[in-house]
């Protein structure tokens, strides 16, 4: 009995000393410290500016595709033709424009002469309503068939490509392209948090490799109502004027959005840390030598410093530059100089 007795006093004390062995290593787990340094925040004032890249287009583009099928009889300009409103562009096959100008000058014709019955009481409205009808509908046709076999420019412009032949059948793909050279467009996508600061009429400079030395005028002109759920970013039409025609649609072109002076907060770009599998950013704050984990949202940089914005954060903190990589929400901190 003596020897079970003293092997349970001894089993005992062991599980004693391993129960306060763990409770020791628990409580040096959550006494840890890292050691870290801090720089505090304070609001600086900036000059905010976006970079963007664009392609330019043509302000408007008209594809010369006419509503009514078949043979195409001529093709009055090829690729690079400078056109005025209101020039001819295309003249297709004309047989059913002059059937149905024989059609509407019978029908004409007739109507007079059932206009004049009409009202000297001869016949009924009914007849005299039946010929109007008939006569008013071959009149829409007869203009609709001559505006698409005799194709006009609507838009003042430059021949950008052409389809067919003179002779060919019209298959439905569009005869020529115009577009307007002396006037361009381009569309700017923004980030979303510059919403309320873009206003229609900014004025802004566009450039090109082509032309290093050189800065071309641009005016914003619409600002789109929507924000892209996938990018975060709405869009922006500008207006160019290329009255030398040294622009072409399709270039490459790099602008600076200027949006005035702001106060911002600056952090180290450094402090700024990224969470592994998403696109979420934080920092960690001083919070009375405890870590405080804050999400924000960077914005524009400069050089090694970037402006962050929280409803977390206010003028005074201290946010945590050396050392933050280690840190976890909650940990206590040691502060270096």
């Amino acid at each position: 009995m003596n020897k079970l007795f003293r092997a349970f006093i001894v089993g005992s004390m062991a599980l004693a000393v391993i129960s306060c062995g763990k409770k020791s290593e628990q409580q040096a787990e959550v006494e840890k410290v890292e050691k870290v340094k801090v720089t505090t925040l304070n609001k600086t004032t900036i000059a905010r500016h976006i970079e963007i890249s664009t392609t330019l287009q043509g302000y408007e583009t008209m594809n010369i595709a006419p509503a009514v099928t078949g043979r195409i009889e001529r093709i009055y300009h090829d690729v690079g033709s400078q056109v005025k409103a209101g020039d001819m562009l295309v003249r297709m096959d004309q047989t059913q424009l002059n059937t149905t100008k024989l059609t509407f000058a019978n029908l004409e014709v007739e109507f007079e002469r059932v206009k004049s019955l009409y009202e000297s009481g001869s016949i009924p409205k009914q007849t005299y309503d039946q010929t109007k009808l008939g006569y008013e509908q071959t009149k829409e046709n007869l203009d609709f068939l001559t505006e698409n076999t005799f194709v006009k420019a609507r838009i003042p412009g430059v021949i950008a490509a052409k389809n067919y032949e003179d002779g060919e059948l019209y298959a439905g793909a569009p005869i020529l392209v115009l577009t307007q050279i002396h006037l361009l467009k381009a569309l700017v996508n923004i980030p979303e948090s510059y919403f309320p600061l873009v206003k229609k009429g900014m004025n802004l400079k566009l450039y090109s490799d082509i032309y290093p030395n050189q800065a071309f005028e641009a005016t914003i002109e619409t600002i789109y109502p929507t924000i892209d759920a996938s990018t975060h970013s709405f869009q922006a039409k500008l207006k160019i004027p290329n009255s030398k025609n040294l622009l072409r649609p399709g270039m490459f072109m790099r602008t600076t959005l200027e949006l005035g002076e702001f106060e911002a907060f600056i952090a180290p770009y450094q402090a700024v840390l990224k969470l592994i599998g998403a696109n979420n950013r934080y920092v960690f704050l001083n919070d009375n030598g405890v870590a405080k984990r804050v999400e924000v949202t960077m914005g524009q940089r400069f050089d090694d410093l970037i402006e962050i914005k929280a409803n977390g954060i206010k003028e005074g903190d201290e946010i945590v530059t050396v050392g933050q990589a280690k840190l976890v929400n909650g940990v206590k901190l040691d502060i270096v100089k």
